[in-house]
């Protein structure tokens, strides 16, 4: 399974795919996406366009992105949720399927901590997936939003496993 996994911002949005076989998770590509200082409209389209161009070049199979951070400034959380949007609609657009990772699951999954800081993410990303080129902060977000994907993926399909082998087993 391919994941594409984003970090959402209005003004740069960071994105990691992922490769998934079994319990092993492969570095695919990361990077960001830039908008820039230009004004707002111009800048969703940009963000919209930048991710549809990446899903078709690497054709992910689901998308992963991280909720928004509301802080206490209420335009940039505003913002913030339109550039979310964006993304989301690109990722839609092309028939994705997209889960939603609040910060905290996303550095539990990564770091084993929900309160670790940035630096920690970056540290765990570089050593579990050894990517090739410098790891921005954003992009590393974004591959820890697919790792999160990834791993709550096998655990449903675990569970899901369990449900029909003990209904397959009562009905024997």
């Amino acid at each position: 399974m391919r994941i594409l996994g984003v970090d959402p911002g209005s003004r740069k949005t960071g994105y990691g795919i992922v490769d998934v076989e079994g319990s092993r998770i492969t570095h695919v590509t990361h990077g960001l996406i830039k908008a820039g200082d230009g004004e707002f409209t111009a800048r969703l389209g940009m963000l919209f366009s930048g991710l549809s161009s990446l899903i078709e070049q690497y054709r992910p199979e689901c998308a992963a992105m991280e909720d928004v951070f509301v802080s206490r400034n209420a335009a940039s959380a505003l913002k913030l949720g339109q550039a979310r949007g964006a993304l989301i609609a690109a990722c839609t657009h092309a028939r994705l399927d997209v889960a939603a990772y609040s910060p905290t699951a996303v550095k539990q999954a990564v770091v084993g901590f929900g309160r670790a800081e940035k630096e920690q993410v970056q540290h765990m990303i570089k050593m579990l997936l050894k990517p090739p080129a410098p790891l921005q902060e954003d992009a590393a977000d974004a591959l820890g939003v697919a790792i999160c994907h990834a791993n709550h993926a096998a655990s449903k399909q675990r569970m899901a496993t369990s449900i029909r082998t003990a209904a397959m087993r009562k009905r024997a």
